[in-house]
């Protein structure tokens, strides 16, 4: 069994309180025009006219080689955090970015792939077997941009 997981309540509401991103900057303050801006907390779409926040996100305890950093969308007003066991809103691309992360957070070589969405429950199990991997991410397969984390339930 698999849990996706979104980014800490902790660190969303750090966000939307305009603390600093992963870059140092306080989040852009926008409104969603309601083409596709996945909240990375609440899994969910972040409706038209409502109000959002981009900013560069680092999915990683500490800076390393291995710490991907990016953009992401998140719902400006405070929001519920999305876990689920079902694939969520979110994941609405036809295909995604898939890799595995030992312990240390560091990517683990020949467990990244572009998969269609449908199959990422099986294919993120299927990683989790491997006992070399602690967590999955789901990446964007077109902007590489971090969509969640999936975990052993």
């Amino acid at each position: 069994m698999i849990r996706f997981t979104p980014i800490p309540t902790e660190t969303v509401r750090a966000y939307q309180a305009g603390g600093p991103d992963a870059n140092g900057q306080p989040p852009e303050r926008h409104i969603s025009d309601g083409a596709g801006n996945p909240c990375r907390h609440c899994l969910q779409m972040i409706p038209k006219g409502a109000g959002m926040l981009i900013l560069a996100h680092r999915p990683f305890p500490s800076a390393q080689p291995y710490a991907e950093l990016g953009p992401i969308f998140l719902c400006a007003d405070a929001c519920d955090a999305g876990t689920t066991d079902t694939i969520p809103e979110i994941l609405a691309s036809p295909d995604y970015i898939i890799r595995g992360y030992s312990a240390e957070n560091r990517i683990v070589y020949g467990t990244g792939a572009v998969v269609p969405t449908a199959t990422i429950p099986t294919e993120a199990e299927t990683r989790l077997t491997d006992p070399r991997i602690a967590y999955v991410h789901i990446r964007s397969a077109r902007n590489n941009c971090y969509q969640l984390r999936v975990e052993r339930a």
